[in-house]
């Protein structure tokens, strides 16, 4: 028998913001070092989602991490344009990260730096990243 007089329509749905306590992880020693929230939560999601290659690891989703392997050993002008939108694309997954702004990215020799600024919902910070191209 199938039920009547509810609809999906009558149900009233909230989004909730999911917690950022998380394990820190202490990336010298390669261990959890005890938890961590807030700023240095998004801090250290950010660095995790810039080591990982998307589709690599089965243990992300396809919406977790970069594409920057697709982009280097191009033409210079290119990947520094695309350097930009992937690593954009990546950080504003998370939830917390509101923006990606200033970016600045220079490609010498074999070398790819990227700086730019975090604005995420727990504050602000500075980021870099390089890669060999």
């Amino acid at each position: 028998m199938i039920p009547v007089g509810a609809s999906i329509a009558d149900m009233v749905t909230e989004e909730v913001a999911q917690p950022s306590r998380t394990y820190k992880l202490d990336f010298v020693r390669g261990r959890i070092a005890g938890m961590t929230d807030g700023l240095d939560a998004v801090k250290q999601t950010v660095v995790k989602i810039l080591q990982s290659d998307r589709f690599r690891y089965a243990i992300y989703s396809f919406d977790y991490g970069h594409e920057l392997g697709a982009v280097l050993g191009g033409n210079p002008q290119y990947v520094r344009s695309e350097v930009s939108r992937i690593i954009q694309e990546a950080l504003l997954q998370d939830d917390r990260v509101i923006a990606v702004q200033n970016m600045q990215v220079t490609v010498e020799g074999d070398s790819l730096t990227a700086s730019f600024l975090v604005v995420s919902t727990e504050g602000s910070f500075e980021q870099e990243v390089s890669r060999n191209v």
